[in-house]
């Protein structure tokens, strides 16, 4: 709320030094011993530790999985390469996206959205898009499957700042505000209703709405908002069977636990197995065909199982030491009057802190369960690479922050 203030009435500010420009002032006149690192080395850990972390859950919840399917040829490390894979196309693709400046990022961030909103609309064409298990959400390209909604997510947190700055001197108004960026997120709704991907549309929803109110929109507006959504997301479950089975589920799972509450409730077992220490690494039984999407959906509980409370709390750490600096990047870009950067670098804030808190809750049976997987440590290549581009930016944005601070451009 005070950020959301400062930030529009900063807006405001073209004749002299604002408070703001002397703080950044007298940070340029530090000595050279405490002139800033280039990156921010918390940043970089937490992000490598979950990356490097991930990849070796991924090998080990999904070992039984692949020596089981055909299509794997019966390789215990068929995911543990493509995962690897992935990482490494998410890292090249990570340096490239570290070279632009957040300018370039600004002026193409209209651009991009657009192309998201072809790809969620072609996934959702008959003989374009391809079905897995009823829902049609990947666009196949030769061996490879990509997820629009993946890219949507990171585009839609750079046109939200871009949007938000633009609108910056009618952040008060409902109808210049708020209006046209809610239709523009009912139609992603829309679109991704109908593959459909409930759970992506509430990420997308939060990184969106997140945006604008750190950017200063009205509050009445904001409440308003979320007791609409609330609402609208009450209507949705309840108009669609499958959500009601999921809720009805969710709520006890041991009622029909070879129904519908059968992932939660194997979920909850392998969380109950893992005590404090866990079974060891690798040992996990859940993972042997019991637990549905072991290395995807519900890596966190294949985590809890071999690794105990203690792994949990460390995944649980690095997620929240990412966001936190994730908002201090932010922050300190809004101190330094960048207001673009800093609400990109907060929207993959609450990109990566929103959907890991949902995946985190539905493996401890605390929220239904969603096909959300946790951010950088799940397999999937389209969220792995989308991952660790949005990274790449977030690191870019802080680079910008400390020449600036050192008295260089950005």
């Amino acid at each position: 709320m005070k950020l959301s203030l400062n930030l529009t009435d900063l807006f405001g500010r073209n004749k002299g030094h604002s408070p703001v420009t002397s703080r950044a002032v007298r940070r340029l006149a530090a000595p050279a011993s405490d002139q800033p690192s280039e990156l921010d080395p918390a940043l970089i850990w937490s992000a490598v530790s979950l990356l490097l972390f991930g990849w070796v859950m991924v090998y080990s919840a999904s070992i039984a999985t692949a020596e089981g399917l055909a299509y794997t040829g019966h390789q215990a490390t068929f995911y543990l390469v493509r995962h690897g894979v992935f990482l490494a196309i998410g890292a090249v693709l990570g340096v490239l996206a570290f070279q632009m400046p957040m300018r370039a990022w600004q002026q193409m961030s209209p651009h991009l959205f657009i192309v998201g909103i072809v790809l969620l609309t072609a996934v959702i064409v008959p003989g374009i898009g391809k079905t897995v298990n009823g829902a049609s959400r990947w666009l196949p390209f030769g061996p490879v499957n990509f997820q629009p909604s993946e890219a949507m997510k990171m585009f839609v947190a750079l046109y939200a700042a871009d949007y938000t700055v633009r609108k910056l001197p009618h952040m008060q108004s409902f109808r210049r505000a708020f209006l046209p960026m809610a239709g523009v997120i009912l139609l992603v709704g829309f679109l991704l209703l109908a593959e459909p991907d409930f759970g992506a549309f509430v990420v997308i929803t939060c990184i969106a709405f997140g945006i604008l109110f750190l950017g200063g929109i009205n509050v009445r507006a904001f409440v308003l908002l979320a007791i609409v959504a609330l609402i609208g997301f009450v209507l949705l479950i309840w108009a669609s069977p499958y959500r009601r089975d999921r809720i009805f589920g969710f709520m006890d799972p041991f009622e029909d636990a070879f129904g519908k509450g059968y992932q939660l409730s194997h979920a909850l077992i392998a969380f109950g197995r893992g005590e404090w220490f866990g079974v060891g690494l690798g040992a996990s039984v859940e993972k042997l065909f019991y637990l549905p999407e072991a290395h995807t959906d519900f890596i966190l509980a294949i985590i809890a199982e071999e690794l105990g409370l203690v792994g949990v709390i460390v995944v649980i750490a690095l997620f929240a030491t990412l966001v936190q600096r994730a908002f201090a990047i932010g922050r300190r870009a809004i101190d330094l009057e960048r207001f673009f950067p800093g609400l990109v670098a907060q929207g993959i804030g609450l990109w990566i802190g929103v959907q890991s808190f949902i995946n985190m809750g539905v493996n401890m049976g605390l929220l239904p369960t969603k096909g959300l997987t946790l951010p950088l440590m799940s397999f999937g290549g389209s969220g792995i690479v989308a991952n660790c581009i949005a990274l790449a930016i977030l690191l870019r944005i802080d680079w910008e922050n400390r020449q600036i601070m050192r008295g260089g451009g950005s």
